[in-house]
């Protein structure tokens, strides 16, 4: 893209990438599919597995019921000690993966101590795995193969699609190497044609890598690690933060100076945010209409 369309591109967005426009429709969306069930006296219906008292997940995790009530879908927390041991855990996501009645699982981290993410998603049933969280599921999205992907990633894209936000030909530097967000965000902007480099928070000299992008995705956990010297001009900023503050609120990995530079910066909360909990719910209701042969 030359420079010239870059700034085009750039002077026709909102500063302020809001996610709630896009999480409506898709919730509306939800509510549609979920009202095919009803003559079938059948109910999608969501798990959530929670082993932790983080704060940060409570505040999610309530979200996501919230969502649910407002769309259709039943939302179940299963809720275990904070001191579970794996076998518990296992056990839970097992015996959810056997019930007909439960469509979507969702294993919520962060995990007792002793427990490895990657091992105890593996006892979940890939087709009931509605956060991409199975690296069976990981492994056929790199594959592009048919999966559900991480809603936060996927949140990502749906967000600057939302907003016009050209991919294709486009530098984008993510910040951030998990396999919640980084590592299959990477994977699904790749598909987009986008020219992708990850970063993470041990990279030497990070902003030499972000200011070469056409976007920043910010989602390595830590509150303001990227600042406007992290950023080119009319770059586009995504923020993925959910980091908790000592006042009970939550602030992103995005300094408040970017917006110095940026073209537009997305909001936490309100941004990649509502978006993913919006998606976790259709891919809830997606399952159940395989599960279905709808």
């Amino acid at each position: 893209m030359s420079a010239g369309s870059s700034a085009a591109a750039a002077d026709a967005l909102p500063p302020i990438l809001d996610g709630r426009p896009r999480a409506a429709e898709i919730r509306a969306e939800v509510a549609a599919l979920s009202a095919e069930f009803d003559a079938a006296g059948v109910r999608p219906r969501l798990a959530v597995v929670v082993a932790t008292e983080d704060e940060s997940t409570a505040w999610y995790v309530r979200s996501l019921a919230r969502a649910a009530e407002k769309s259709g879908p039943a939302c179940d927390i299963v809720r275990l000690p904070a001191d579970s041991l794996p076998e518990r855990i296992g056990e839970a996501l097992e015996r959810l993966s056997a019930d007909p009645a439960v469509h979507g699982i969702i294993l919520q981290t962060p995990l007792p101590e002793g427990s490895v993410a990657a091992e105890l998603a593996a006892a979940l049933d890939p087709d009931k795995d509605v956060d991409g969280a199975n690296p069976l599921s990981l492994g056929r999205l790199a594959a592009k193969l048919p999966a559900f992907a991480p809603a936060t990633a996927e949140a990502v894209v749906q967000l600057l699609d939302f907003h016009r936000v050209p991919l294709s030909g486009r530098t984008v530097a993510v910040v951030g190497r998990s396999t919640v967000v980084g590592k299959p965000l990477a994977h699904l902007l790749l598909d987009r044609d986008a020219t992708v480099t990850v970063a993470h928070s041990r990279t030497a000299d990070l902003a030499a890598v972000t200011r070469q992008a056409d976007i920043v995705v910010a989602a390595a956990g830590r509150i303001g690690l990227v600042t406007a010297e992290h950023l080119r001009q009319g770059a586009v900023v995504v923020d993925v933060g959910t980091n908790p503050t000592p006042e009970g609120g939550l602030a992103g990995d995005v300094d408040a100076s970017a917006a110095e530079r940026a073209a537009a910066v997305s909001p936490v909360p309100g941004g990649v945010g509502p978006i993913t909990t919006a998606l976790l719910l259709r891919h809830t209701v997606l399952a159940a209409r395989r599960a279905a042969g709808m």
